[in-house]
């Protein structure tokens, strides 16, 4: 009786694929990010749904430590695509990005001038580009502003529009012309007068001098400097943006399932 009574639970042990089993837990600085953990390599996978198995071609990337780091995170380059793609279709309807609108047309936005939330003809990313060897240190940067201090132009974005924020345009602020707005990552928000680094910045859209956005969906225009990983945290959307991207990622997640083609 005693063996009998042994052996039964070895044999239940061994039924089990212990060593394959994955643990799913959220970042410590960000809840809405899972981390599935590879118990043999102890890599993890960082999504945005808690589905487990991960499908990895969905996920944010992976990084070898938790939370990670610009060095030991590994990006996706796929699933930057989809964020750029829902921000695109997305943003105008985020109400964060409304309120920045409505404050570039009011007149508490027309008094911000050359240090106000909005892009300039000149997009920011490339002033960052140029004084990117200038930067001895992310203690001694300065936030770069809006005004006409911004130099040199980025193909495809605002600047090639000929359009801009009226402080870059002899104005201040609105002051009853169009320009652009940005959105941005939220894990390090600019003080109230000043836009985000270049690194958390997804992308601009157009607004006309009331505010409103220009076509079906701002004219939306990626930065080409935003960075999913910086030394202020991993990618941090807005409620409303967050709720659109795992929407998408569960419909795309529902698709590579049911081809059956997805790794884990």
């Amino acid at each position: 009786m005693l063996l009998l009574r042994s052996s039964r639970p070895i044999a239940r042990a061994i039924g089990q694929p212990l060593c394959c089993a994955r643990t799913v837990s959220t970042l410590p600085n960000n809840k809405h990010i899972y981390v599935h953990t590879d118990p043999v390599t102890s890599n993890h996978t960082l999504t945005l749904t808690p589905t487990t198995p991960p499908v990895k071609s969905l996920a944010l990337g992976t990084t070898s430590s938790v939370p990670p780091t610009p060095n030991t995170f590994r990006e996706n380059p796929t699933f930057h695509g989809i964020l750029q793609s829902v921000i695109a279709a997305h943003a105008v309807h985020d109400p964060d990005v409304h309120a920045q609108a409505a404050a570039y047309a009011s007149q508490a936005g027309a008094s911000l001038g050359s240090g106000g939330l909005f892009f300039p003809a000149n997009h920011p990313s490339q002033q960052y580009n140029n004084n990117k060897s200038n930067r001895s240190g992310s203690d001694k940067r300065r936030r770069p502003s809006s005004g006409p201090g911004s130099v040199g132009s980025t193909k495809g974005t605002a600047a090639e529009t000929g359009a801009g924020g009226a402080s870059a345009q002899g104005g201040a602020g609105g002051a009853g012309r169009g320009g652009w707005v940005h959105v941005s990552d939220q894990r390090n928000p600019p003080d109230y007068g000043r836009i985000a680094w270049p690194e958390d910045i997804f992308g601009s859209l157009e607004v006309d001098g009331r505010g409103a956005f220009v076509g079906s969906n701002g004219n939306y225009q990626e930065s080409g400097t935003y960075r999913m990983c910086t030394n202020d945290g991993i990618l941090k959307l807005s409620p409303y943006l967050r709720e659109r991207l795992v929407e998408r990622l569960q419909e795309l997640e529902e698709q590579e399932r049911r081809k059956g083609d997805y790794s884990v």
